[in-house]
């Protein structure tokens, strides 16, 4: 399942994060006081900055974004260790996502997916894939018709090239509106999908998570399903072949959620890339998304 050498290639979303962490409830019609920061996010965007965190050389990302933030949101990659290949939008805004974050640390999204799912078909050249090891699909994309059709060109080309192809399926809430079998077909042809328990409950009406997916395994070579503080587990060809356990994280340096799975697909795509076998691949994506819930947002700190 692995490739070595080459670059990973992801497409997805890149959002503006107004994260507002809130230790006392929601005081409805009034106010409750809160840390509110901006920063850069988007799962496809986070998780190409974790892969770079975690070595890989050269990782590129395509998204599209608002004009008017196409350029903060370029520094912020760069400053990462990506390449971006960003599609300046004359029309709509960038991306942005509110994150209500909970004294548990446990996060709530306002979503406005702007310019994200307005990649389109134009925006992508199978040419994009010279030198790509491997491409990885934000599963935002496939929410919307005009980015689920390149998200299809993309996964189409990969696959006459020879490039494997990784999804993350990204939103159970999203899942459930368009629907698991439409999600599954759009997604057909990838070698590995990596959803968190709710989401493969999401794709296969199933609760349990190893039931689950092993199930996915069935219509997906790999399967790695993440379970936040308990770890993942590792399916192949019908049945789980492993159980990963997380580090564990004391309570006091939880901060935020956000992106603990962005940082475990990104840090685990490198490690393929690397040669690591999924199990030890998981292993590595399980370490960085307990370094995630340490730092707020769902980005690695910055270089200094």
């Amino acid at each position: 399942m692995s490739a070595s050498g080459g670059a990973l290639l992801v497409v997805g979303d890149v959002v503006t994060d107004v994260v507002a962490r809130h230790r006392s409830p929601l005081a409805p019609a009034t106010d409750t006081a809160a840390e509110i920061r901006t920063l850069p996010g988007g799962a496809g965007a986070n998780a190409a900055c974790w892969a770079a965190r975690s070595g890989h050389e050269e990782v590129r990302l395509l998204g599209r974004v608002g004009a008017d933030a196409a350029g903060w949101h370029e520094r912020a990659l760069r400053r990462a260790g990506v390449r971006p290949l960003l599609v300046p939008d004359e029309e709509t805004a960038t991306a942005t996502v509110i994150a209500l974050v909970d004294a548990t640390s446990e996060r709530t999204f306002l979503t406005d997916s702007g310019a994200a799912l307005r990649l389109s078909p134009a925006d992508w050249s199978a040419r994009l894939l010279d030198g790509v090891a491997r491409l990885h699909l934000s599963g935002y994309l496939f929410f919307a018709a005009p980015s689920r059709e390149t998200a299809r060109r993309a996964l189409r080309d990969a696959r006459a090239a020879g490039v494997p192809v990784s999804v993350d399926p990204a939103s159970a809430g999203f899942l459930e509106r368009l629907g698991a079998e439409r999600f599954l077909a759009a997604a057909k042809g990838a070698e590995v999908l990596l959803p968190n328990a709710d989401e493969a409950r999401a794709l296969t009406g199933i609760a349990e998570p190893d039931s689950a997916a092993a199930e996915l395994s069935r219509r997906f070579p790999l399967v790695v399903v993440t379970l936040g503080a308990a770890g993942a587990v590792v399916a192949e060809d019908g049945g789980v072949t492993a159980r990963v356990a997380a580090p564990p994280v004391p309570p006091a340096r939880r901060v935020d959620s956000t992106g603990a799975g962005d940082a475990f697909t990104g840090t685990f795509l490198a490690a393929l890339l690397a040669g690591a076998d999924p199990v030890r691949a998981a292993e590595a994506g399980c370490h960085a998304g307990a370094e995630a819930v340490t730092v707020v947002g769902g980005r690695p700190p910055e270089r200094p």
